[in-house]
């Protein structure tokens, strides 16, 4: 993950942070989740499933790293937007699912 991404990071847990007065059914636990990816899943980021080649012992190549670096930001990203919206919904279960899926991303149980 890069200086910009980080800095993204950073922006989204302030802005999480500065919608607590309108709490939802798990905007606690959006902070939480948010709090942890900004102290230990900054530096490291999301990831996604080994792919075939990766079993098969095949050298990843620096565009092949940026794609699935890419592609996991992109799913952690959705994950917590998926997160947000059903909070502000009133929705606990599709929110929680949501987050499971984005905890499991960046690796925080």
């Amino acid at each position: 993950m890069d200086r910009s991404d980080i800095v993204a990071l950073a922006a989204v847990a302030l802005l999480g942070g500065a919608q607590a007065a309108d709490a939802g059914p798990c905007t606690a636990r959006i902070t939480q989740l948010e709090r942890q990816i900004a102290r230990g899943g900054a530096l490291v980021g999301p990831s996604g499933p080994q792919t075939v080649d990766a079993q098969l012992h095949h050298q990843p190549t620096p565009g092949s790293v940026r794609s699935a670096e890419g592609t996991a930001n992109a799913d952690a990203a959705a994950a917590l937007a998926r997160a947000r919206q059903a909070d502000a919904a009133g929705d606990a279960g599709a929110c929680n699912k949501a987050l499971d899926e984005a905890a499991l991303l960046y690796g925080i149980e």
